[in-house]
């Protein structure tokens, strides 16, 4: 057996920061390859909630050869369709074709709620992988042997490597590399996803409302009492709000969404108590690099491609296998592994990111969006790479 210690040399703890599907992609194939992983993360537990995330493409693989591809599989949400409907709630578009949120249902991706999946991805973390909850970075020093840390709340330590995956609002990004400012492109609205109870009975279906610059969804994955609600709304210029205040976002999107028809009402009414919040602008995080000696950016914190493509999963998925796999390939010089990471990376990034925007150019352009021909396949968006074989598995 290859003990870690002498095939990566001294290099071997790394702090990853977030844990969700980039951090904890990393975390698993970290742990893989004999690493010590620690995963700090600021939210109390695994954060629950969020919208309908899809694997496809190289992540199908990633998944494959991570061992949970067949987990996800059980854990789609097996739409069998969607409609649109006017204000009054009239039907005016049905298909059993595909969905708005996961493109066509005769494609090999995977739509799975981003919960299910953080789950998956969290069980697959091996028993290596130590996890620090309620706790965040507050200061990195680096030198040319490792990385200080600072915590909020725990003591100050010392890594060989320090990966931040804490998504597209990245506190270790803002430490290492600069304010959130410089890095930020807003793509012209926001969006909001809940849970709430499942108004319409939904079963495996989707119902979306676009009314103007204001539009709202259900999807009902199992017809259960609770689905997923959408609430959105175009605007020209961002919105100035505070990204950690839950309840101010609640408010803006209350008076955005005044008015509407449909089961717009009922979902405003379960607003205040509704459970897996999360509300963002639709953006793309664009960095000249992503990398820092021995400080890696992985998923939305380092490269996010905005809500509209369904792409953030995958390429969060895809990036971490990558990034592990640079690290443990790097022969105790974890610098040289990431910046190789960097480079093996970057034309996918730039062609996924380069995809979103034309669709979000397409779709801020287009008025009227309720027919067949307004949405978009998202299989046509998936942008290849091959993907290196790493190191063998430890035993």
């Amino acid at each position: 057996m290859v003990q870690a210690g002498k095939r990566f040399g001294s290099a071997r703890r790394i702090l990853v920061a977030g844990a969700s599907v980039a951090g904890l992609t990393v975390a698993h194939w970290l742990d893989r390859y004999g690493f010590e992983v620690t995963v700090v993360e600021r939210s109390a537990g695994l954060r629950p909630g969020g919208q309908a995330l899809d694997v496809r493409g190289p992540a199908l693989e990633v998944a494959r050869r991570m061992g949970v591809l067949e987990e996800f599989r059980e854990r789609t949400t097996a739409l069998r369709g969607m409609s649109m409907v006017d204000g009054s709630g009239a039907e005016i578009y049905r298909t059993t074709e595909r969905t708005l949120t996961g493109g066509r249902l005769d494609s090999e991706d995977l739509e799975v709620l981003r919960d299910d999946l953080v789950d998956v991805l969290h069980a697959a973390c091996g028993s290596g992988v130590r996890f620090v909850f309620g706790d965040r970075i507050t200061a990195l020093t680096q030198d040319e042997g490792g990385v200080e840390v600072e915590f909020e709340a725990g003591a100050p330590a010392r890594y060989d490597v320090v990966i931040g995956a804490d998504g597209a609002h990245s506190g270790t990004r803002r430490l290492a590399f600069g304010p959130e400012e410089a890095f930020v492109r807003y793509m012209g609205g926001y969006v909001a996803i809940m849970t709430v109870p499942n108004f319409l009975g939904l079963d495996r279906w989707q119902t979306f409302l676009m009314d103007g610059d204001v539009g709202a969804g259900l999807i009902g994955p199992d017809g259960s009492g609770t689905a997923r609600a959408y609430l959105g709304f175009e605007s020209a210029e961002p919105v100035g709000y505070d990204h950690r205040d839950e309840d101010a976002q609640k408010r803006l999107l209350a008076e955005r969404a005044a008015g509407l028809g449909w089961v717009v009402p009922q979902i405003l009414e379960h607003l205040r108590d509704a459970s897996g919040f999360h509300f963002d602008a639709r953006i793309q995080v664009v960095m000249e690099h992503w990398t820092k000696g021995r400080i890696a950016l992985v998923g939305d914190a380092g490269y996010a491609v905005s809500l509209t493509t369904g792409q953030g999963a995958s390429m969060a998925m895809v990036g971490a296998y990558v990034l592990a796999g640079e690290i443990a390939a790097s022969g105790g010089d974890p610098a040289a592994g990431i910046a190789r990471y960097e480079d093996a990376l970057r034309e996918y990034v730039l062609r996924n990111q380069a995809a979103a925007r034309d669709l979000n150019d397409r779709n801020h352009n287009d008025d009227d969006r309720s027919g067949p021909g307004d949405f978009t396949d998202f299989g046509t968006l998936v942008e290849e790479m091959s993907l290196k074989d790493y190191p063998a598995r430890l035993t």
